[in-house]
Parts: structure tokens; sequence; C-alpha cells
């Protein structure tokens, strides 16, 4: 019978639970018959539950018929296999004890056997243990002592410097190469390591150590010093190629102040020998020994005059000086700021050099270590240019060589610095020529003062000025070339200004004193102009045109004075004038004007002709007055300016008449104007004439 039959029996539309339904005395009927309790229990089993559902997957499985003998033994039959596979597992178990027990006599023995072996390995260890103690006591001794000997191997490796090392550090006979450097650098460092000695308890092997290195290096730079020495003999500093190891022993030799010092003060002593016999013999195309260089075109006999003599100097001077620099910058300060740590390092290792506050300035020792190689080519150039400056008596020479010298101190200032002897030397000299300059000027305007100077007849700049003025254009000229700032420019100049041109221009004043006017004005405005035409070309003279300028303008004023004065006077109109000057506007002052004498009839017809034979000439004789001076221009701008006046007097007066004519015509009566004249009409000419004729 299979699942899917019994569960087609169940009635449809019924429920599980379907007693639930039914009275509780009816259930009770249900529960006391067996059948219906039977029944009762089938039809309330749940075919859902998944314990029926599985029993039933079983029966299907078996394949058993859905039959009255089946339902009957299958209980049976069921259970005899339940008691069968139960008798199975109780054989199966039986095997299992047996192999148990043979498990359990088997553990037993192997118990016993360990219980003897611990007996033999507790009384076998009781015999080796002080062995293997001992044993391993003296393997850590040999650890200890391997690692002092390690200690001890990498501390002589370190701190203690070999016999060859050694003999390479201080021995002459080995050579001061890369091996040298690098034994020096690895002493320096055990040196420097041995601090660290002394801060701990082995003090006195750290001091021993020290002690020793230091020896070793003390001759080590004994013989690099040395060794520096024998090198600057034979260097060759036009070579571009100097050798690296010199740089490299300098910075390294740096590291003591004082050797380094040493080795600059030879080395500037051996350069200056050699500069000085360069020069000797540029000079002279000899050499000190008295060979003759034929490669060498003497500057004494190529120079032709003593400007080209002083200047051949001064350029072979600068040049060497250049080339010595740029020489030694390789050599110095090519490599950064090495030495400058070289020096400060062994600054702080000697705290008894007094110069140990000092910072090194690389730039400044090199500048004067220059200074010092040429020191004495400046002692030979200072004394053939004295003799030079002392030798010739022009002024305009001792001018131009003084430029020529200010012109290289300041190139050699910016090359060597404001504190060398080489600049001093320049300085002097300098000096020496502007002083030279200064006496031969003096000398030349005293010479002039003692002769009896005179204005020439047209008034022109005289013949001293003239030639004053070109010295000073040559000046000027030379002085522009020169590499004075620009903001000193003027002011260095005022000074020669005093001594070549304040001198000849108050000789000027002198002459003009002793001349009438207006040829003392005109003969001062043509030299102040003759004076500005030489300055004006130069921007360094800008003070003194502004001073000159004033000046003329004062003596233009005094002509223009002159020119009016000469209208006035000469055109009859100046009595008139002191007539009406102290006479105001008002009606009493001007009825009294044809009472005064200067208005009477025939005094004012006679200024009236006269002013009529001034008018057509007047500008020519006016011009005439100024025909000396030089420029025509200013001279017709001051006589138009003088006529311009004029012409505002004669305004003035013309309406002094009118206005007192009018009012005697409005006063006087029939018979007085009847028999009286106006004044205007004996005075016709009107200030539109006036203008016209002399404009």
């Amino acid at each position: 019978m299979t699942s899917d039959s019994v569960l087609a029996r169940k009635p449809s539309g019924q429920s599980d639970g379907f007693e639930h339904h039914l009275s509780p005395t009816a259930a009770q009927a249900l529960r006391s018959n067996p059948l219906s309790a039977k029944a009762t229990s089938v039809l309330s089993a749940s075919y859902a539950d998944s314990d029926i559902r599985d029993a039933l997957g079983l029966l299907d499985k078996r394949g058993i018929q859905n039959t009255a003998e089946t339902r009957r033994q299958l209980r049976l039959a069921v259970q005899k296999e339940v008691i069968d596979s139960n008798g199975d597992i109780i054989r199966e178990f039986g095997h299992v004890a047996e192999q148990l027990k043979r498990i359990g006599l088997t553990i037993a023995s192997l118990s016993q056997g360990c219980e003897e072996m611990k007996k033999h390995i507790s009384a076998a260890h009781q015999e080796t243990a002080p062995v293997l103690q001992e044993a391993s006591d003296l393997m850590k001794q040999k650890d200890q002592v391997e690692a002092k000997q390690q200690l001890l191997k990498a501390f002589n490796a370190h701190f203690i410097m070999s016999e060859e090392d050694i003999a390479t550090l201080t021995s002459t006979a080995e050579p001061v190469d890369d091996t040298f450097f690098a034994v020096l650098a690895r002493a320096k460092k055990i040196h420097n390591d041995c601090e660290i000695l002394l801060g701990t308890e082995n003090q006195q092997l750290g001091l021993e150590i020290m002690e020793q290195i230091s020896k070793s290096l003390n001759r080590a730079f004994q013989k690099l010093y040395r060794w520096i020495q024998r090198e600057f003999k034979s260097l060759n500093l036009e070579n571009p190629q100097i050798s690296s190891s010199i740089r490299r022993a300098l910075r390294v030799l740096a590291e003591r102040p004082s050797l380094f010092q040493n080795c600059l003060d030879f080395f500037a002593e051996a350069r200056e020998h050699i500069l000085s016999d360069a020069f000797y013999t540029a000079l002279t195309g000899t050499s000190v020994g008295g060979e003759e260089d034929a490669s060498v075109k003497p500057i004494e006999l190529v120079a032709h005059d003593p400007l080209r003599y002083v200047g051949d100097m001064l350029a072979w001077i600068h040049s060497a000086t250049v080339s010595e620099r740029e020489a030694l910058e390789v050599l110095f300060i090519s490599e950064g700021d090495e030495i400058a740590k070289g020096i400060q390092a062994g600054r702080d290792s000697e705290p008894w050099n007094v110069d140990g506050g000092n910072d090194f300035d690389g730039l400044k020792a090199l500048n004067e270590l220059v200074d010092r190689d040429v020191t004495g080519v400046a002692r030979v150039l200072r004394q053939r240019i004295g003799q030079v400056i002392q030798s010739h008596e022009e002024t305009i020479m001792a001018y131009k060589i003084a430029n020529l010298l200010n012109f290289y101190r300041i190139t050699f200032s910016k090359l060597l610095g404001e504190d060398s002897v080489l600049l001093e030397s320049l300085t002097t000299l300098e000096e020496s020529a502007l002083n030279q300059f200064t006496t031969l000027m003096r000398d030349h305007v005293a010479g002039l003062q003692g002769e009896s100077q005179l204005a020439p007849p047209d008034l022109a700049p005289p013949d001293f000025l003239q030639e004053g003025f070109k010295q000073l254009t040559a000046i000027m000229k030379t002085y522009e070339t020169s590499l004075t700032s620009a903001d000193s420019r003027e002011a260095d100049f005022e000074p020669i200004l005093t001594e070549a041109f304040d001198p000849f221009m108050e000789g000027c004043e002198n002459i003009a004193k002793h001349l009438e006017a207006p040829a003392r004005t005109i003969f001062s405005i043509n030299c102040l102009l003759a004076a500005k035409n030489i300055l004006a070309p130069f921007d360094f003279t800008s003070t003194r045109l502004s001073k000159i300028q004033d000046t003329v303008d004062k003596h233009t004023s005094t002509l223009v004075e002159y020119q009016y004065s000469f209208f006035r006077a000469n055109s009859g109109l100046q009595p008139l004038l002191q007539a009406l000057a102290p006479l105001s506007d008002t009606k009493e002052d001007l009825l009294s004007i044809r009472s005064l004498d200067a208005f009477r009839p025939e005094v004012l017809i006679q200024a009236s002709q006269t002013l009529d034979d001034f008018l057509p000439l007047a500008l020519m004789d006016a011009m005439e007055n100024l025909k000396n001076l030089q420029s025509s221009k200013m001279a017709r701008k001051i006589t138009e300016e003088a006529a311009d006046r004029f012409c505002g007097d004669f305004e003035r007066v013309e309406e002094k008449l009118v206005a007192s004519d009018d009012i005697w015509e409005q006063e006087a009566d029939e018979e007085t104007l009847a028999s009286s004249q106006p004044l205007k009409s004996l005075f016709p000419r009107t200030s539109g004439e006036i203008t016209v004729l002399l404009s």
C-alpha cells in the first residue's frame, strides 16, 4: 500500500482534527469504542508530518503491496529486521572488545618499558649533568673570547695605523698623491674619534692613541707644507691647466692656518719677484740679469710721449693683475668655500690663535694676495710715473696724466678693493699730477696777470681768454672720458674750473673795469657768451652755466637800461617825461601841464621837431651802440625791449596831453580857444606811429 493510496482514502473536505467539531458526548462515545478510537487516531494523524512521510517513503522503496496479509505481517517483519540488526551489531562489538583487550596488553607492556627507560635516563642524567654544565660554561667563555677578538680587531683596524700608512703620511720619500690624502683623511678621523674614548673609562688609551696620531698629523702637514713650497717654485700661473693636486693640497693645508699663511707669504714673495722682473723686462726689453728678450717691445722705446708711456705701463699692470687674479681664483676659490671651512676648522682646533674670531673672507684674501703680488710692480710704477710728472711742464699733459691715473684707480678699486697698495700708489700719483697741473696753471695765470691786458677794439674776448678756453676744452674732453660716477662728476670737476676757468674770467673782469659804458657791459657779455659756448657741450658744467647765465641776464638788463636812456635822451622826450613825472591824473594837475616850461608852445614844437629828426634812424643808431656785441640776436632783443619801454613812455605822454587838451577845451572861453592851440597839435606824433617806426 503506497502513501498515495493511503492519502487517497482520506475523506475529501474533512480536516485532520475533525473530532474537534464533535460534541463532548459524541467524543466520549468514540473514545470508549476501540475501533472508533483507532479510526480516530488514524484520521487525526497528519500525513504532512516528516516522520510519517519518511516511513511511507521507506515502504515505497520495499515495494510492498497494500494487501491485508502484508499489513498483518508488516510489524513482525520490521521487528525481525531490527532484532537481526541488533545481533549483527553485538557480534561486531565482540570483535572490537577482543581487539581492545589485545591493545590494553600492548599498552601495559609499553608502559612497563617506558618506566624502565625513565629509570635508566634518570641515572644517566645524574651522571652527565656536571659534564654538560662544564661544557656550557666553556662555550660561553669561547663566545666571549671571540667577541673580544673581533672587537680588538675592529679597534685596531679603526684606531691603529699600519707602518706603511705612517710612512706614506710622514716620509718625504713618499709622494703626495691620492694615497697620501686618503691616509691623511683616515688619520684625522682617528684623531676625532679618539675624543669619544676620552669620554669613556678608556681615557688613558684615548690619550695615547691621540698623542701618536697628533705627531703623525703634524709631520704630515709639515710634509705637505714643504711639498707646496716646492711646487710653488715651479708653478706656471699662465698655464690654464693648473695642477688639481696643488688646489687639493691648499684646501687641506688650510686646516693649519699658520702653515697656510706661511705658504701664502712665500707664494706672494715669489710672485712679487717674478712680476717685478717681468715688468722690468717689459719696460727695457732686457731681463734683470741683462739678457735681451727679442719677443718684447720695450715700453720705454715704443712710447713716443709721456701720456703713451704712462698708459702703456698702466695697461701692462692691469693685464698682469687680471691674469694673476684669474689664476689665483682657480687656486684658492674655484672650489667654493672649502679653504674657508678648512681655516675655520683649524682655528677651532687652535683657540690660542689671535685671529680665531674673524671669519675668513675668500674674496678679500684673494684681493690681498693679488695686491701683495703686484707690490713690487707698484713701487717701480710709482717711481717711473713720478719722474714723468715732475719732468714735464705742459699743463694739459699733466691733467691728462692725472685723468688717466684716475681711470685706472677706479678700475683697480673694482678689481682689488679700496685697501690695496697699488691703489694707494695710484691715488698718490693722481694727487701729484693734479698738484702739478694746478701749479702749472697758476704759473700761467700769474704770467698773464703780469702783462698789461687791454680789451680789443671790437670788444671781443681777449687772446688770453681764447687760449685758456682751448686748454679748458682739452681738459673737459679728457675729463668726459673718465669713470667718475654721474652723481659726483660735476662736484669733482669744480676744482678744475676754479684753476683753469675762474682766473681767466677774473682777468676779463679786471679789463672791463677800465672801460666806459656800454663797452664795459658789452665786453663782459662777449666774454661770458664765449664761456657759455665752451661749457655748454658738457653735462658736468650745468651749475656753472646757470651762474654764467644769471650774470649775462644782469648785464643784459644794464644794456636795456642804456638803450632806453638813449631813446629818451635823443628823441627829446626826456624833458617832457621829467616834467610829467610828479603830476597825477587829477583835473588840476592835468590843467597845470600847459603852464609848465617844457610844454610851452615853442619848446613843445622844438621837442616835436627833435623827435621827427630822431625817429627815421632811431633803430639803426640804437643798434650801432651794440655793434660790438657778438650776439646780434641779443643786441636786437635788447634794443627791442628798450624801444618797447620808450613806446610805453610816449603813450603816457600822449595820454596826458590829450587829457589836458580835453579839460582845457571844456573850461576855456572862446577868446582863449581862438588865441591858443591844443598841446596835441604842437606835438602831433601818435603812439601808433612811434610803435610802427621803432618796430
